[in-house]
């Protein structure tokens, strides 16, 4: 009698911890072992179709297609605590004139490896120039809602409103689709030939840069990762007394379906791994605890058997 109800009392205790462990898995633990990746490497690729910008060499505008190539590496070292560091380099070039390196682009970026959101610390910079990172960074939250993020953007070293749309698909993967208005912003002054503008004065006149654009993002809820991205830039050379001079860069680049097909393939990964910690293993810890709690109880309400007497 004894050796049963001990065990049923062990069974008891063992299901009343694996039910007591499945919220935790499913509210604590899942979201501590769910974050973006210190040691992250990938090659992003965009496309640019009849793109119009100001070439240097020429000292003109020039119309042809462009290849873009994002190259992201995390700075392991100098990830500490939530936080993660990501560099990151961009070159484009333009296959239809054959002009390699046409620009360059680089940036360091810290934030919140769980929530996606830009922390100021680690060199973070654009240009070599320091920044204040606010906003969403390259991901937004896990279990991404449908309202507005703002979201760093590093032609103009602010964070603009990216603000919910509607739901599509991409690749057959259900997306939040987000998209981010810049007004116009002044993001640089230079020293250009007044001649190259089509002015009439002689020698070099001062002009600025002024950058607007709509970025669109597609990004699967559960894991936060932008799938698809749409960038629509507009920047133009005007100088001091406000007359627009000059085209800058005019340009629609898209995630090209080579880059989409990756990005797919490991946000839905992420999503499975998301599931199976949230959803899969906190069912399964219930389920088992429950069963070891009724084994138990029903042990527990045994009456052994007496056994006869002699005659």
């Amino acid at each position: 009698m004894r050796r049963i109800t001990i065990t049923g009392v062990v069974l008891i205790a063992i299901g009343a911890f694996l039910v007591t462990l499945a919220p935790l898995v499913r509210f604590y633990a899942a979201g501590k072992l769910i974050a973006a990746p210190a040691d992250q490497y990938g090659i992003t690729k965009l496309r640019a179709d009849n793109a119009q910008y100001f070439s240097t060499g020429d000292l003109k505008v020039l119309t042809g297609n462009l290849d873009i190539t994002v190259t992201t590496r995390g700075d392991v070292e100098a990830a500490k605590g939530d936080d993660v560091v990501w560099d990151e380099f961009t070159a484009v070039n333009d296959v239809t004139n054959n002009k390699q390196g046409i620009s360059y682009a680089q940036r360091r970026s810290a934030f919140n490896k769980y929530t996606g959101a830009g922390v100021n610390c680690c060199g973070a910079n654009v240009e070599k120039e320091p920044v204040q990172l606010t906003g969403q960074i390259y991901l937004f939250p896990f279990s991404t809602e449908k309202k507005t993020y703002p979201v760093f953007n590093s032609s103009t070293r602010k964070a603009f409103d990216a603000k919910f749309v509607g739901e599509d698909t991409v690749n057959g993967v259900p997306v939040y689709k987000f998209e981010q208005t810049i007004p116009p912003t002044k993001i640089q002054t230079l020293t250009a030939p007044a001649s190259v503008l089509g002015m009439t004065q002689p020698g070099d006149v001062q002009v600025d840069r002024w950058y607007d654009g709509t970025v669109t993002y597609w990004v699967e809820p559960a894991s936060g990762t932008p799938v698809q991205q749409e960038q629509r830039r507009h920047e133009v050379l005007k100088t001091q007394d406000g007359v627009e001079r000059s085209v800058a860069f005019v340009a629609t680049a898209r995630y090209t379906p080579e880059s989409v097909n990756e990005l797919v393939a490991k946000a839905t990964d992420a999503k499975g791994q998301i599931n199976t910690l949230k959803v899969t293993v906190p069912l399964a810890l219930l389920a088992v605890g429950l069963l070891f709690i009724l084994a138990g109880a029903l042990l527990a309400a045994r009456r052994p058997r007496r056994r006869g007497h002699e005659a």
